[in-house]
């Protein structure tokens, strides 16, 4: 191909008279112009059929290639020019290896595009579906594909180079051993990091806590080393991933309800009310649009007290948030206590009676 475009160039300079380098260099500027313009419009072409249809990887591909593809044409190019012009003999060597390294970087280059379309596809995709998405966990794991790449990469560049790659890892390796020791809890913090990502036991935005730790508030940033949670008195807290793995974690974030679970106790001398306002109470709870009667639903009688006749109201709010769950909580006591009183009814309150001896009063044993 070279000979064949020194030939056409030769013939071309003879023909209008100018300089063989002249030609040489404006016929492959002008190859490569014509060049860019016919990719870029079977680019264009392609991203409206990729567009048309229902799949988002072909999107992803097209626009992650359009780029790398123009850049490798003017590579090629340039590749020819040097080839071409015996002027640049002094520096064809050391102008080709740069070429080649340069092609050499454009496959990583595109993978690395592709891999950041798809990311970005993903999330819209789950998001406009309506489906549940982890952000945290897809950018994770597009940055532990993007990481993995540009290593792999650079091993292949010092190759292209003329490095020694084998001696490299074999110093690596005795290396590793020295900095694992030496970054153990580095690496321990990395791996917990991995497995967060891996297990998802919270995500950003979600309420944790930990009754092994006085650790509870809200994730803002899951990092490779540490993660940040942000207390309930804003106070930001700075965790060590590897501290998850040792510790139990529980994310109220999650719950499906939140549990009502009240005590209170009647007069004894509202004993024969005792049984209507169990009843009374137990159809309130169960007709409560605010309580999932598909959960569990206790009201009973519980033990007699000191002071009181003692029972207990268990059930379940449909909803999970906090200051809609008190307000739930509030309206069934309030309504606890309406029952009470309706039936001629109170609450009890911790009472005792004193027996006092009159004079002359013998009191036996």
């Amino acid at each position: 191909m070279e000979s064949q475009l020194a030939v056409a160039f030769a013939h071309i300079a003879n023909s209008l008279n100018l300089p063989w380098v002249w030609v040489a260099v404006g016929g492959l500027l002008l190859i490569a112009l014509v060049g860019q313009w016919i990719i870029g419009a079977l680019f264009r072409r392609l991203h409206r059929f990729a567009e048309e249809s229902e799949q988002q990887w072909d999107d992803a591909l097209v626009l992650a290639l359009v780029s790398p593809a123009k850049l490798a044409w003017w590579l090629l190019l340039l590749t020819l020019l040097f080839a071409l012009l015996p002027s640049l003999a002094s520096i064809r060597t050391v102008a080709l290896t740069a070429l080649n390294a340069s092609l050499v970087l454009l496959v990583p280059w595109f993978l690395h595009r592709l891999i950041a379309n798809v990311e970005e596809q993903v999330i819209v995709a789950k998001f406009s579906d309506g489906a549940s998405v982890d952000k945290a966990t897809v950018r994770s794991t597009a940055r532990l594909l993007r990481v993995a790449l540009w290593l792999v990469t650079a091993l292949m560049l010092l190759q292209t180079l003329g490095v020694s790659v084998s001696g490299l890892l074999a110093f690596g390796g005795i290396g590793g051993i020295a900095v694992g020791f030496a970054a153990k809890d580095l690496l321990a913090n990395f791996f917990g990091g991995l497995g967060i990502y891996m297990d998802r036991p919270f995500t950003i935005g979600d309420w944790v806590r930990s009754p092994d730790r006085s650790l509870e508030g809200t994730v803002e940033e899951i990092g490779w080393r540490v993660t940040q949670i942000r207390t309930f008195d804003k106070r930001p807290i700075y965790v060590p991933n590897a501290v998850f793995s040792q510790i139990i974690i529980e994310n109220p974030s999650r719950m499906q309800n939140r549990r009502i679970y009240e005590k209170f106790g009647l007069r004894y001398g509202d004993s024969r009310s005792l049984g209507p306002v169990i009843d009374a109470i137990r159809d309130m709870v169960n007709n409560h649009p605010d309580i999932d009667t598909g959960q569990t639903i206790i009201v009973n009688f519980e033990s007699f007290g000191g002071s009181s006749l003692d029972c207990f109201l268990y059930c379940f709010t449909r909803t999970t948030n906090w200051v809609e769950y008190h307000g739930v909580k509030q309206d069934v006591l309030m309504k606890v206590l309406e029952i009470v009183h309706e039936h001629g009814a109170d609450i009890a309150f911790p009472t005792r009676t004193l027996h006092m001896q009159n004079p002359g009063e013998t009191i036996s044993p």
